[in-house]
């Protein structure tokens, strides 16, 4: 058996099947890349396994050190919330299971490439950048510092080259996709571009479309799902987690 520790990656979950698809598909690419650790899939809601499944699955075949990875963009109610719950409800119930709860992904250059990636493989080319302005539009909270880490990262991209990118939200928060579509309309910017900050297909990414369609947008990119640079980046937080052994809190029962 492998001594590093297991990565239990945790997803949000959702009625669309392709949500759990796509999360899956990313977990592969990460066990592709790193095949010495144990990968496995939880999710909060509406799929299976749960954590507490998984958990108890891994510590029946001897695993008793594991970094949970939040696969989350910012750190909102999931993260503070969901999440140490769910793990402390398994810990409490499995002696001598040890683990460490890794950040959540964003903010990352690695998220901004992934952006990038699916900004190519809709028609923006390197020399489009510096005449397109990008609505960067993220599912939505109602947490204050999600909101602030989204408005951060929109701003850490502007600078970049783009001539404008401007933060919007499917849900919880304004403005909506439409409306910032249509205020960088009305400042003159002639190309514009729409970003979805999620993860997996959805609810939420398909209303970030509709109302990217609706504004009438040039271009809108693909959800960031398993791009290459989002599984390197779940490996960079799982290191600094397993790493930092000494540093960071663990729930052990």
């Amino acid at each position: 058996m492998s001594s590093a520790p297991a990565l239990l990656v945790i997803a949000h979950g959702s009625r669309d099947p392709r949500h759990a698809a796509t999360v899956h598909a990313l977990t592969r690419r990460v066990r592709a890349l790193r095949p010495g650790v144990r990968v496995e899939t939880a999710f909060l809601d509406f799929n299976t396994p749960s954590v507490g499944k998984v958990l108890s699955s891994l510590y029946l075949s001897g695993v008793r050190e594991v970094v949970a990875l939040p696969l989350l963009l910012t750190r909102a109610f999931h993260a503070k919330s969901d999440i140490p719950a769910a793990l402390a409800e398994s810990t409490a119930r499995l002696p001598g299971l040890s683990v460490r709860v890794a950040d959540v992904l964003g903010p990352s250059p690695l998220l901004l490439s992934a952006l990038e990636l699916r900004l190519a493989e809709a028609g923006i080319t390197p020399a489009d950048r510096a005449t397109t302005a990008v609505v960067l539009t993220s599912a939505g909270s109602t947490d204050p510092e999600a909101i602030a880490a989204i408005a951060e990262t929109a701003r850490e991209w502007r600078h970049t080259g783009w001539c404008a990118v401007r933060p919007a939200f499917a849900s919880a928060a304004l403005p909506r996709t439409e409306d910032a579509v249509r205020a960088l309309r009305a400042e003159g910017f002639a190309r514009v571009a729409v970003a979805p900050y999620v993860i997996a297909p959805g609810r939420l990414p398909d209303r970030i479309a509709a109302g990217a369609e609706a504004a009438g947008a040039d271009v809108v990119a693909d959800v960031l799902g398993a791009a290459p640079e989002l599984a390197r980046l779940l490996l960079r937080r799982y290191d600094s987690a397993a790493q930092a052994r000494a540093l960071l809190p663990a729930l052990t029962a």
